[in-house]
Protein backbone atom coordinates (compact mmCIF):
# COMPACT_ATOMS: atom_id res chain seq x y z
CA UNK A 1 0.00 0.00 0.00
CA UNK A 2 2.90 2.47 0.95
CA UNK A 3 4.44 1.83 -2.75
CA UNK A 4 0.58 2.97 -4.23
CA UNK A 5 0.48 5.50 -2.07
CA UNK A 6 3.83 6.57 -3.20
CA UNK A 7 3.58 6.53 -6.81
CA UNK A 8 0.11 8.32 -6.19
CA UNK A 9 2.10 10.90 -5.06
CA UNK A 10 4.45 11.10 -8.06
CA UNK A 11 1.82 11.18 -10.41
CA UNK A 12 -0.13 13.69 -8.67
CA UNK A 13 3.28 16.31 -8.72
CA UNK A 14 3.97 15.19 -12.32
CA UNK A 15 -0.09 16.45 -12.90
CA UNK A 16 0.45 19.78 -11.10
CA UNK A 17 4.06 20.34 -12.78
CA UNK A 18 2.71 19.33 -16.06
CA UNK A 19 -0.46 21.70 -15.50
CA UNK A 20 1.82 24.36 -14.07
CA UNK A 21 3.84 24.01 -17.27
CA UNK A 22 1.21 24.35 -19.79
CA UNK A 23 -0.30 27.24 -17.12
CA UNK A 24 2.78 29.27 -17.68
CA UNK A 25 3.64 28.70 -21.13
CA UNK A 26 0.26 29.66 -22.37
CA UNK A 27 0.83 32.81 -19.89
CA UNK A 28 3.90 33.32 -21.50
CA UNK A 29 1.87 32.84 -25.20
CA UNK A 30 -0.41 35.11 -24.19
CA UNK A 31 1.78 37.81 -22.73
CA UNK A 32 4.38 37.90 -25.51
CA UNK A 33 4.56 40.81 -27.80
CA UNK A 34 2.43 40.13 -30.89
CA UNK A 35 3.86 40.66 -34.54
CA UNK A 36 2.67 43.72 -36.34
CA UNK A 37 1.03 42.96 -39.17
CA UNK A 38 2.20 43.80 -42.91
CA UNK A 39 -0.82 45.40 -44.24
CA UNK A 40 -1.60 47.12 -47.19
CA UNK A 41 -0.13 50.68 -46.93
CA UNK A 42 -1.55 51.42 -50.87
CA UNK A 43 -4.42 49.62 -50.44
CA UNK A 44 -7.76 51.01 -52.53
CA UNK A 45 -11.12 51.35 -51.17
CA UNK A 46 -12.78 53.81 -53.61
CA UNK A 47 -15.04 52.56 -56.33
CA UNK A 48 -14.91 50.35 -59.30
CA UNK A 49 -10.94 49.19 -60.03
CA UNK A 50 -7.48 50.43 -58.72
CA UNK A 51 -5.97 50.06 -62.18
CA UNK A 52 -8.19 52.50 -63.23
CA UNK A 53 -7.92 55.22 -60.68
CA UNK A 54 -5.04 58.01 -60.49
CA UNK A 55 -4.98 59.86 -57.25
CA UNK A 56 -5.34 63.43 -57.09
CA UNK A 57 -2.55 64.42 -54.52
CA UNK A 58 -3.44 67.57 -54.43
CA UNK A 59 -4.85 69.47 -50.95
CA UNK A 60 -7.46 71.36 -51.76
CA UNK A 61 -9.34 73.55 -49.67
CA UNK A 62 -13.31 72.33 -49.22
CA UNK A 63 -16.71 74.06 -49.08
CA UNK A 64 -18.67 72.84 -46.39
CA UNK A 65 -22.02 74.71 -47.61
CA UNK A 66 -25.06 73.10 -47.81
CA UNK A 67 -27.24 73.32 -50.65
CA UNK A 68 -30.41 75.73 -49.89
CA UNK A 69 -32.82 72.73 -51.32
CA UNK A 70 -31.55 70.60 -48.37
CA UNK A 71 -32.09 73.01 -46.04
CA UNK A 72 -35.95 73.52 -47.44
CA UNK A 73 -36.57 70.23 -47.47
CA UNK A 74 -35.86 68.92 -44.20
CA UNK A 75 -37.72 72.46 -42.73
CA UNK A 76 -40.74 70.52 -44.67
CA UNK A 77 -40.27 67.08 -43.22
CA UNK A 78 -39.75 68.40 -39.54
CA UNK A 79 -43.50 69.94 -40.27
CA UNK A 80 -45.31 66.72 -41.02
CA UNK A 81 -47.06 65.58 -37.88
CA UNK A 82 -45.18 63.70 -35.36
CA UNK A 83 -46.53 59.99 -34.87
CA UNK A 84 -44.84 59.23 -31.53
CA UNK A 85 -46.01 56.96 -29.01
CA UNK A 86 -46.45 58.40 -25.73
CA UNK A 87 -43.60 57.43 -23.05
CA UNK A 88 -44.93 54.87 -20.19
CA UNK A 89 -45.83 56.80 -17.13
CA UNK A 90 -43.25 57.83 -15.33
CA UNK A 91 -40.34 57.20 -17.57
CA UNK A 92 -37.31 59.05 -17.99
CA UNK A 93 -35.06 57.35 -20.72
CA UNK A 94 -34.73 54.22 -19.98
CA UNK A 95 -36.74 52.73 -22.52
CA UNK A 96 -34.72 54.95 -25.31
CA UNK A 97 -35.50 58.51 -26.22
CA UNK A 98 -38.38 60.02 -24.51
CA UNK A 99 -41.22 61.43 -26.87
CA UNK A 100 -41.55 64.23 -24.92
CA UNK A 101 -38.53 65.43 -25.08
CA UNK A 102 -37.89 64.32 -28.95
CA UNK A 103 -41.00 66.71 -29.33
CA UNK A 104 -38.96 69.42 -27.61
CA UNK A 105 -36.06 69.15 -29.68
CA UNK A 106 -37.75 68.77 -32.85
CA UNK A 107 -39.59 71.65 -32.52
CA UNK A 108 -36.45 73.54 -31.50
CA UNK A 109 -34.58 72.76 -34.55
CA UNK A 110 -37.84 73.50 -37.01
CA UNK A 111 -38.38 76.95 -35.17
CA UNK A 112 -35.29 78.03 -34.52
CA UNK A 113 -32.08 76.18 -35.29
CA UNK A 114 -33.21 75.84 -39.33
CA UNK A 115 -34.18 79.42 -39.27
CA UNK A 116 -31.10 80.57 -38.39
CA UNK A 117 -28.87 78.01 -40.17
CA UNK A 118 -27.00 80.45 -42.26
CA UNK A 119 -25.26 81.61 -38.49
CA UNK A 120 -24.71 78.01 -37.57
CA UNK A 121 -23.45 77.25 -41.10
CA UNK A 122 -21.04 79.80 -40.66
CA UNK A 123 -20.01 78.55 -37.03
CA UNK A 124 -19.04 75.05 -38.50
CA UNK A 125 -16.81 76.66 -41.22
CA UNK A 126 -14.82 78.95 -38.48
CA UNK A 127 -11.76 76.29 -39.00
CA UNK A 128 -9.90 75.93 -42.29
CA UNK A 129 -11.62 72.92 -44.05
CA UNK A 130 -9.63 70.66 -46.72
CA UNK A 131 -10.16 67.72 -48.71
CA UNK A 132 -7.39 65.58 -50.45
CA UNK A 133 -7.64 61.63 -52.10
CA UNK A 134 -5.70 58.50 -49.87
CA UNK A 135 -5.94 55.62 -51.36
CA UNK A 136 -9.15 56.14 -53.20
CA UNK A 137 -11.12 57.76 -50.61
CA UNK A 138 -11.98 61.60 -50.69
CA UNK A 139 -10.61 62.53 -47.04
CA UNK A 140 -11.85 66.01 -45.59
CA UNK A 141 -9.91 67.76 -42.72
CA UNK A 142 -10.05 70.41 -40.58
CA UNK A 143 -5.97 71.97 -40.25
CA UNK A 144 -5.55 74.58 -37.15
CA UNK A 145 -2.53 76.10 -36.50
CA UNK A 146 -1.92 77.61 -34.04
CA UNK A 147 -2.65 81.80 -33.77
CA UNK A 148 1.66 82.64 -32.63
CA UNK A 149 4.69 80.57 -31.83
CA UNK A 150 6.59 82.95 -30.21
CA UNK A 151 8.60 81.10 -26.96
CA UNK A 152 6.29 77.65 -27.43
CA UNK A 153 7.42 74.31 -28.84
CA UNK A 154 4.57 73.65 -31.58
CA UNK A 155 3.81 69.69 -32.06
CA UNK A 156 1.71 68.45 -34.78
CA UNK A 157 -1.75 66.58 -33.11
CA UNK A 158 -3.83 64.34 -34.65
CA UNK A 159 -7.33 64.64 -33.51
CA UNK A 160 -9.55 61.75 -33.88
CA UNK A 161 -13.55 61.35 -33.09
CA UNK A 162 -15.79 58.24 -33.12
CA UNK A 163 -19.49 57.37 -33.18
CA UNK A 164 -21.74 59.27 -32.98
CA UNK A 165 -19.89 62.11 -32.96
CA UNK A 166 -18.00 64.08 -35.91
CA UNK A 167 -15.42 66.65 -35.90
CA UNK A 168 -17.76 69.04 -34.33
CA UNK A 169 -16.78 67.29 -31.01
CA UNK A 170 -13.67 69.55 -31.36
CA UNK A 171 -14.85 72.93 -31.89
CA UNK A 172 -14.34 74.40 -28.48
CA UNK A 173 -11.14 72.13 -27.99
CA UNK A 174 -9.26 72.94 -31.06
CA UNK A 175 -8.84 76.87 -29.90
CA UNK A 176 -7.64 75.92 -26.66
CA UNK A 177 -5.02 73.82 -28.23
CA UNK A 178 -3.81 76.11 -30.89
CA UNK A 179 -3.89 79.46 -28.41
CA UNK A 180 -1.09 79.82 -26.42
CA UNK A 181 -1.28 80.57 -23.37
CA UNK A 182 1.23 80.73 -19.99
CA UNK A 183 0.00 77.63 -18.08
CA UNK A 184 1.88 75.37 -21.23
CA UNK A 185 4.58 75.14 -23.01
CA UNK A 186 3.41 74.04 -26.10
CA UNK A 187 0.86 74.76 -28.56
CA UNK A 188 -0.42 72.24 -31.12
CA UNK A 189 -0.88 72.01 -35.15
CA UNK A 190 -4.27 70.24 -35.12
CA UNK A 191 -5.11 67.99 -37.94
CA UNK A 192 -8.91 66.67 -37.33
CA UNK A 193 -10.57 64.46 -39.95
CA UNK A 194 -13.51 63.25 -40.52
CA UNK A 195 -13.05 59.37 -40.11
CA UNK A 196 -13.72 57.37 -43.17
CA UNK A 197 -17.88 57.82 -44.00
CA UNK A 198 -18.22 60.25 -41.46
CA UNK A 199 -19.54 63.47 -42.22
CA UNK A 200 -17.47 65.27 -45.29
CA UNK A 201 -14.97 62.00 -45.62
CA UNK A 202 -16.00 59.23 -48.66
CA UNK A 203 -17.16 55.84 -47.19
CA UNK A 204 -15.17 52.97 -48.81
CA UNK A 205 -16.83 51.01 -51.61
CA UNK A 206 -15.09 47.57 -50.48
CA UNK A 207 -14.93 45.41 -47.72
CA UNK A 208 -12.55 45.27 -45.04
CA UNK A 209 -11.92 48.73 -44.08
CA UNK A 210 -11.52 48.15 -40.79
CA UNK A 211 -9.52 50.06 -37.49
CA UNK A 212 -6.36 48.50 -38.69
CA UNK A 213 -7.07 49.91 -42.31
CA UNK A 214 -8.25 53.04 -41.32
CA UNK A 215 -4.87 53.89 -39.05
CA UNK A 216 -3.11 53.63 -42.43
CA UNK A 217 -5.11 55.76 -44.23
CA UNK A 218 -4.73 58.59 -41.33
CA UNK A 219 -1.04 57.48 -41.16
CA UNK A 220 -0.83 58.44 -44.90
CA UNK A 221 -3.10 61.62 -44.71
CA UNK A 222 -0.55 62.91 -42.02
CA UNK A 223 2.56 61.85 -44.03
CA UNK A 224 0.67 63.70 -47.21
CA UNK A 225 0.74 66.61 -44.83
CA UNK A 226 3.94 66.70 -44.55
CA UNK A 227 4.03 64.85 -40.58
CA UNK A 228 6.42 62.11 -40.51
CA UNK A 229 5.92 62.58 -36.21
CA UNK A 230 2.87 63.74 -34.20
CA UNK A 231 1.07 63.32 -31.57
CA UNK A 232 -2.05 61.27 -31.65
CA UNK A 233 -5.41 61.80 -29.68
CA UNK A 234 -8.71 60.38 -29.58
CA UNK A 235 -11.72 58.92 -27.39
CA UNK A 236 -14.03 55.93 -29.03
CA UNK A 237 -13.23 54.96 -32.49
CA UNK A 238 -10.16 57.61 -32.50
CA UNK A 239 -9.06 56.05 -29.16
CA UNK A 240 -8.46 52.68 -31.03
CA UNK A 241 -7.52 53.94 -34.50
CA UNK A 242 -4.87 56.21 -32.72
CA UNK A 243 -4.04 53.01 -30.50
CA UNK A 244 -3.36 50.86 -34.18
CA UNK A 245 -1.27 53.81 -35.54
CA UNK A 246 0.70 54.18 -32.52
CA UNK A 247 1.13 50.14 -32.57
CA UNK A 248 1.81 49.60 -36.58
CA UNK A 249 3.79 52.88 -37.38
CA UNK A 250 6.06 53.85 -34.25
CA UNK A 251 8.34 55.85 -35.99
CA UNK A 252 5.73 58.40 -36.92
CA UNK A 253 4.04 58.58 -33.34
CA UNK A 254 5.45 61.00 -30.55
CA UNK A 255 2.96 59.93 -27.47
CA UNK A 256 -0.57 59.02 -27.41
CA UNK A 257 -3.49 60.00 -25.09
CA UNK A 258 -6.93 58.96 -24.96
CA UNK A 259 -9.68 59.28 -22.99
CA UNK A 260 -10.48 55.73 -23.57
CA UNK A 261 -7.52 53.73 -23.09
CA UNK A 262 -8.44 50.08 -23.35
CA UNK A 263 -6.53 46.79 -23.87
CA UNK A 264 -8.31 44.01 -26.44
CA UNK A 265 -5.23 41.49 -26.26
CA UNK A 266 -5.85 38.37 -25.22
CA UNK A 267 -4.26 38.97 -21.96
CA UNK A 268 -5.77 42.06 -21.51
CA UNK A 269 -9.08 40.42 -22.02
CA UNK A 270 -7.97 37.49 -19.38
CA UNK A 271 -7.07 40.52 -17.17
CA UNK A 272 -10.97 42.28 -17.44
CA UNK A 273 -12.02 38.73 -16.09
CA UNK A 274 -10.01 38.14 -13.15
CA UNK A 275 -10.19 42.27 -12.40
CA UNK A 276 -13.94 41.76 -11.87
CA UNK A 277 -13.23 39.01 -9.37
CA UNK A 278 -9.81 39.98 -7.35
CA UNK A 279 -10.41 43.84 -8.03
CA UNK A 280 -8.07 44.13 -5.31
CA UNK A 281 -5.08 43.20 -7.14
CA UNK A 282 -5.96 45.34 -10.14
CA UNK A 283 -7.28 48.25 -8.70
CA UNK A 284 -6.39 51.17 -6.75
CA UNK A 285 -8.76 51.64 -3.71
CA UNK A 286 -8.73 55.21 -4.21
CA UNK A 287 -10.54 54.86 -7.73
CA UNK A 288 -12.10 51.09 -7.41
CA UNK A 289 -15.59 53.33 -8.46
CA UNK A 290 -14.52 54.26 -11.51
CA UNK A 291 -13.81 50.48 -12.37
CA UNK A 292 -17.51 47.95 -13.08
CA UNK A 293 -17.43 44.44 -11.46
CA UNK A 294 -18.66 41.50 -13.37
CA UNK A 295 -22.08 41.57 -12.60
CA UNK A 296 -22.07 45.64 -13.46
CA UNK A 297 -20.28 44.96 -16.70
CA UNK A 298 -22.72 42.32 -17.93
CA UNK A 299 -25.68 44.53 -17.14
CA UNK A 300 -23.89 47.49 -18.68
CA UNK A 301 -23.48 45.74 -21.88
CA UNK A 302 -26.96 44.41 -22.03
CA UNK A 303 -28.17 48.38 -21.38
CA UNK A 304 -25.97 50.39 -23.78
CA UNK A 305 -23.81 48.08 -25.82
CA UNK A 306 -26.97 46.93 -28.37
CA UNK A 307 -26.57 49.30 -30.88
CA UNK A 308 -22.91 47.90 -31.68
CA UNK A 309 -24.38 44.45 -32.15
CA UNK A 310 -26.89 45.38 -34.49
CA UNK A 311 -24.32 48.05 -36.21
CA UNK A 312 -21.53 45.07 -36.31
CA UNK A 313 -23.80 43.01 -38.02
CA UNK A 314 -26.25 44.52 -39.85
CA UNK A 315 -25.27 48.05 -40.61
CA UNK A 316 -27.00 48.70 -43.64
CA UNK A 317 -30.45 47.90 -42.27
CA UNK A 318 -30.58 50.46 -39.51
CA UNK A 319 -29.09 52.90 -41.67
CA UNK A 320 -31.56 52.65 -44.24
CA UNK A 321 -33.76 53.36 -41.33
CA UNK A 322 -32.24 56.14 -40.95
CA UNK A 323 -31.12 57.59 -43.99
CA UNK A 324 -33.70 60.70 -45.00
CA UNK A 325 -35.44 60.29 -41.63
CA UNK A 326 -34.45 63.17 -39.20
CA UNK A 327 -36.58 62.88 -36.37
CA UNK A 328 -35.34 58.71 -36.06
CA UNK A 329 -31.78 59.91 -36.63
CA UNK A 330 -31.66 62.70 -34.24
CA UNK A 331 -33.89 60.30 -31.80
CA UNK A 332 -30.35 57.43 -32.24
CA UNK A 333 -28.18 59.75 -32.27
CA UNK A 334 -28.41 62.13 -29.42
CA UNK A 335 -29.81 59.85 -26.87
CA UNK A 336 -26.17 58.56 -27.10
CA UNK A 337 -25.21 62.27 -25.39
CA UNK A 338 -27.99 62.05 -22.60
CA UNK A 339 -26.93 58.33 -21.11
CA UNK A 340 -22.74 58.07 -22.16
CA UNK A 341 -22.74 61.52 -20.50
CA UNK A 342 -23.47 60.31 -17.37
CA UNK A 343 -26.20 56.89 -16.96
CA UNK A 344 -28.26 58.95 -14.15
CA UNK A 345 -29.29 60.83 -17.00
CA UNK A 346 -31.49 58.21 -17.89
CA UNK A 347 -33.90 58.46 -15.28
CA UNK A 348 -34.80 62.16 -16.49
CA UNK A 349 -37.71 63.04 -18.41
CA UNK A 350 -35.33 65.11 -20.72
CA UNK A 351 -32.54 63.15 -20.26
CA UNK A 352 -30.31 65.92 -18.86
CA UNK A 353 -29.03 66.50 -22.54
CA UNK A 354 -29.19 70.22 -21.92
CA UNK A 355 -27.26 69.80 -18.84
CA UNK A 356 -23.97 69.36 -20.51
CA UNK A 357 -24.91 70.38 -24.32
CA UNK A 358 -26.99 72.82 -26.08
CA UNK A 359 -29.76 71.51 -28.35
CA UNK A 360 -27.72 74.08 -31.04
CA UNK A 361 -24.14 71.96 -29.85
CA UNK A 362 -26.39 68.53 -30.46
CA UNK A 363 -28.35 69.59 -33.51
CA UNK A 364 -24.90 70.65 -35.34
CA UNK A 365 -23.95 67.07 -34.99
CA UNK A 366 -26.95 65.85 -36.29
CA UNK A 367 -26.88 68.02 -39.28
CA UNK A 368 -23.26 66.86 -40.18
CA UNK A 369 -24.79 63.41 -40.83
CA UNK A 370 -28.07 64.47 -41.87
CA UNK A 371 -26.66 66.39 -45.02
CA UNK A 372 -23.73 64.21 -45.83
CA UNK A 373 -25.92 61.31 -45.87
CA UNK A 374 -23.61 59.29 -43.88
CA UNK A 375 -24.91 57.62 -41.16
CA UNK A 376 -25.10 54.04 -43.06
CA UNK A 377 -21.27 54.28 -43.55
CA UNK A 378 -20.61 55.19 -40.26
CA UNK A 379 -21.93 52.42 -39.04
CA UNK A 380 -20.43 49.86 -41.31
CA UNK A 381 -17.10 50.61 -39.34
CA UNK A 382 -18.10 48.41 -36.30
CA UNK A 383 -19.10 45.28 -39.01
CA UNK A 384 -15.62 45.92 -40.74
CA UNK A 385 -13.59 46.06 -37.38
CA UNK A 386 -15.56 43.65 -35.13
CA UNK A 387 -15.06 40.51 -37.29
CA UNK A 388 -12.56 37.17 -37.22
CA UNK A 389 -10.24 38.64 -40.01
CA UNK A 390 -9.68 42.36 -38.19
CA UNK A 391 -8.92 40.30 -35.01
CA UNK A 392 -6.90 38.35 -36.75
CA UNK A 393 -4.67 41.00 -37.15
CA UNK A 394 -4.10 40.62 -33.50
CA UNK A 395 -2.65 43.63 -33.58
CA UNK A 396 -4.10 44.96 -29.86
CA UNK A 397 -1.03 42.59 -28.82
CA UNK A 398 1.56 44.72 -30.63
CA UNK A 399 2.75 47.10 -28.17
CA UNK A 400 2.29 50.59 -28.00
CA UNK A 401 6.36 51.89 -28.01
CA UNK A 402 5.26 56.24 -27.22
CA UNK A 403 4.67 57.51 -24.47
CA UNK A 404 0.90 56.82 -23.40
CA UNK A 405 -1.47 58.82 -21.10
CA UNK A 406 -5.31 58.05 -20.40
CA UNK A 407 -7.78 60.08 -18.56
CA UNK A 408 -10.51 58.26 -16.88
CA UNK A 409 -14.23 60.50 -16.84
CA UNK A 410 -15.97 59.04 -14.16
CA UNK A 411 -18.77 58.01 -16.52
CA UNK A 412 -16.92 56.87 -19.51
CA UNK A 413 -18.64 53.87 -20.65
CA UNK A 414 -15.94 51.45 -19.12
CA UNK A 415 -12.80 51.65 -17.30
CA UNK A 416 -9.46 49.53 -17.88
CA UNK A 417 -6.89 49.60 -14.46
CA UNK A 418 -3.03 50.47 -15.31
CA UNK A 419 -2.35 46.91 -14.60
CA UNK A 420 -4.54 45.82 -17.49
CA UNK A 421 -3.15 48.29 -19.68
CA UNK A 422 0.11 47.41 -18.84
CA UNK A 423 1.39 45.09 -21.60
CA UNK A 424 -0.34 47.07 -24.56
CA UNK A 425 1.42 50.70 -22.96
CA UNK A 426 4.77 49.56 -21.63
CA UNK A 427 5.14 53.60 -21.51
CA UNK A 428 2.14 54.51 -19.67
CA UNK A 429 3.24 58.18 -17.84
CA UNK A 430 0.40 59.49 -17.13
CA UNK A 431 -2.98 58.30 -15.39
CA UNK A 432 -6.13 60.48 -14.01
CA UNK A 433 -9.27 60.06 -12.75
CA UNK A 434 -11.86 62.91 -12.99
CA UNK A 435 -15.08 62.48 -10.98
CA UNK A 436 -16.91 64.37 -13.87
CA UNK A 437 -17.46 63.80 -17.08
CA UNK A 438 -18.90 60.96 -19.58
CA UNK A 439 -17.45 59.27 -22.85
CA UNK A 440 -17.29 62.96 -24.79
CA UNK A 441 -15.02 64.87 -23.20
CA UNK A 442 -13.53 67.08 -25.50
CA UNK A 443 -17.40 68.49 -26.44
CA UNK A 444 -18.63 68.32 -22.75
CA UNK A 445 -15.33 69.45 -20.73
CA UNK A 446 -12.71 71.02 -23.13
CA UNK A 447 -11.12 72.72 -20.53
CA UNK A 448 -10.42 69.88 -18.54
CA UNK A 449 -9.30 67.53 -21.40
CA UNK A 450 -6.72 70.56 -22.54
CA UNK A 451 -5.78 70.31 -19.22
CA UNK A 452 -5.03 66.98 -18.85
CA UNK A 453 -3.61 66.57 -22.51
CA UNK A 454 -0.90 69.39 -21.72
CA UNK A 455 -0.13 67.68 -18.50
CA UNK A 456 1.02 64.66 -20.07
CA UNK A 457 2.70 66.38 -22.98
CA UNK A 458 4.78 67.82 -20.22
CA UNK A 459 5.74 64.62 -18.49
CA UNK A 460 6.79 63.41 -22.12
CA UNK A 461 9.10 66.06 -22.27
CA UNK A 462 8.48 66.20 -26.24
CA UNK A 463 10.53 68.99 -28.15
Amino acid sequence: MAGVGSTLVRISVAGIAILFFVGYKNYRDLSAPGKRPDLDTEAYWGPGDKALYKENKAILPFDISVDPAIITDLKGQLSRPLKLQEPLEGVGFQYGFNSKELRNVVKYWRDTYLNKWSEREEYLKKFEHFQTEIQGLKMHFIHAKPTKTTGKKVLPLLLMHGWPGTVREFYDFIPLLTTPNDKSDYVFEVIAPSLPGYGWSQGSSKTGLGVAQVSVIMRNLMLRLGFQKYVIQGGDWGSLIGSNLASLFPENVLAYHSNMCSNNSPMGSIQLILASIFPSYFLDSQHAHFYKGAGDLFAHILEEMGYAHIQATKPDTVGSALVDNPVGLAAYIIEKFSTWTNPAFRNLEDGGLTKRFTYDQLLDNIMIYYVTNSITTSMRLYSESMNKSQLGLNVDSVPIQAKAGCAHFLHELAHTSDKQLANKFPNLIHTTHYTDGGHFPAFELPETLYADFTAFIKKAALV
